[in-house]
């Protein structure tokens, strides 16, 4: 049997770049923590009521985190942190 199609398949994965540097920014940080926060204090406000105007007020937290972390990395804090890369 020929395995050739099979050595070709392995080699074409091999080749591929890696993906290590996927969020690994000062701009995706700052977004996953505000969106974080968002997220807990919406899990709160459903916990303690419901608290509607909270639950609101945290969907709209979660939005400017997004936001924000999309404004950092057009101004450039989208570069990764790594010094290896």
């Amino acid at each position: 049997m020929d395995n050739t199609v099979a050595d070709q398949g392995s080699s074409r994965i091999d080749e591929e770049a890696p993906h290590d540097l996927h969020g690994n920014s000062p701009a995706a940080w700052t977004a996953v923590v505000i969106v974080l926060v968002a997220f807990t204090l919406g899990a709160i406000a459903m916990v303690l009521g419901p608290n509607w105007v909270l639950f609101w007020i945290s969907v709209a937290i979660a939005v400017l985190g997004a936001l924000a972390g999309k404004v950092l990395q057009l101004l450039g804090f989208g570069v990764p942190t790594d010094g290896d890369h």
